[in-house]
This record gives structure tokens, C-alpha cells and sequence, in this order.
């Protein structure tokens, strides 16, 4: 089955194929969003760190759907007791969920969650069968990004290109030489004056090195 891809606007996407997976729900006071959160499915949810414009839904569509997330040790243990259900991972780590495997990878960020410490921040790579997708989370370009591309070789990278809390859009080019893929997909930009950035630049730079670009429009699904 081939695999669709939704981007609900800053780092938040919807990876569906046999298993619908959300990674970093950010609904409630998005700008970029107009969906209601109370109408959002999923059967797996991935977060990549507390901050609320990552975590700050993931307890609710949880609940809506009945589904786990997946996050840090220390994430986990502040939300678990929000009577949800949640499996803890941290960098290195992978879990498997009815045939969807998520490994977590280092990311260089901080985390918190309502002002209380969250553990490390860190990305994922998701492979569901039919695609890996390398969700590099809130981060700047790392050299053991050259690492994760040699040893998951992931089809497509979801990278953010705001700046500011991340790196920009010249840092995610650099990100794209080290993980040397073939597909990326820009992300956690435009949400905030201070991670204004323009996603046509990114695509021109990455398709000058090579690489296919996609600049997805909110809410509306897509396939590689």
C-alpha cells in the first residue's frame, strides 16, 4: 500500500499506510491550522520532545483515539499520568507497532513540558514497509546525521528550515549533503515571526544538489 502523507503545518504530519502514524500534533493554537483537533485519527502518535508546539495535543487526540505515544523516558512519565497510554523510548531505541517500526535518533534541541524537564529531545526514523522517513525533529545540522543516513538510508527527510530555535534553510542543505537522500520535505517554518522562511528557496537549493524537494500544502495528502 502505498504510503500518504499529510502536513498539518509546522512539524506535524499524518504517515499513513496500514498503520496511521501523527507525528508532533500541534493543532490548538496554530496559526498554520485551521483542522479540528477533536477530528484527527490516528492509531500511533510520535513525539519528538515536550515542547507545546510538538506535544501540546498529542494527550488529547491519545485519548480520542485510543492510541499510545511513543516519547522520551521523561516525557512519558509526566504525561502517563495524564491517563494515557505511552511507550518510552530514547535515542538508539526502537519500537514496534503492528508492523510499523520507529526508531529514535539523536537530535540537538531541548525539552520541556509545562515548564518541567522532558528529557532529550530526538528524531525518528519510521518505517512502515513501503517508506523510511528520516523526522529529524527540532535540530540543527549534526555530523552524525552522515551516520543516520549510512545505516537507516532513508527515502525522504522531514527537516525544519526556520531558524532561530533550528537550523535555517542553508543548515538543512548541509543537513541533506550529510544524510545523502534523495527526497526531502520542509517543515517547522512560518508558524512564528521568528522562524519566517521561505520553503521555495529551500527546494531551488536542494534540487540544485540533486535532491526532489516537496513543499506540501497543509491538510492536503500527498505521495512521494
Amino acid at each position: 500500500m502505498a504510503t500518504e502523507i499529510i502536513w498539518h503545518g509546522h512539524a506535524g504530519f499524518s504517515i499513513k499506510n496500514a498503520v496511521n502514524i501523527l507525528v508532533d500534533p500541534f493543532f490548538s493554537g496554530n496559526p498554520l491550522s485551521s483542522e479540528d483537533v477533536n477530528s484527527i485519527k490516528a492509531d500511533l502518535i510520535l513525539v519528538t520532545h515536550g515542547h507545546f508546539d510538538h506535544a501540546g495535543d498529542a494527550v488529547t487526540i491519545a485519548k480520542k483515539n485510543g492510541c499510545p505515544i511513543v516519547c522520551s523516558f521523561e516525557l512519558s512519565e509526566i504525561i502517563k499520568k495524564e491517563n494515557v497510554e505511552t511507550i518510552d523510548i530514547n535515542p538508539g531505541g526502537t519500537i514496534e507497532y503492528n508492523g510499523v517500526k520507529a526508531t529514535a535518533v539523536p537530535a540537538i534541541h531541548s525539552s520541556s513540558y509545562n515548564g518541567a524537564y522532558a528529557g532529550e529531545a530526538m528524531g525518528f526514523i519510521i518505517d512502515n514497509g513501503d517508506l523510511k522517513i528520516y523526522h529529524a525533529g527540532d535540530t540543527t545540522f549534526f555530523k552524525d546525521m552522515e551516520l543516520i543516513g549510512e545505516i537507516y538510508h532513508p527515502d525522504v527527510a522531514m527537516l525544519p528550515i526556520g531558524g532561530h530555535y533550528t537550523m535555517d534553510v542553508d543548515g538543512a542543505i548541509e543537513a541533506l549533503k550529510l544524510l545523502k537522500v534523495k527526497n526531502a520535505i520542509p517543515m517547522h517554518y512560518n508558524t512564528f515571526p521568528p522562524i519566517k522562511a521561505d520553503a521555495s528557496e529551500f527546494q531551488k537549493k536542494a534540487e540544485r544538489s540533486g535532491i526532489k524537494a516537496i513543499v506540501p500544502e497543509i491538510a492536503r495528502p500527498f505521495k512521494l
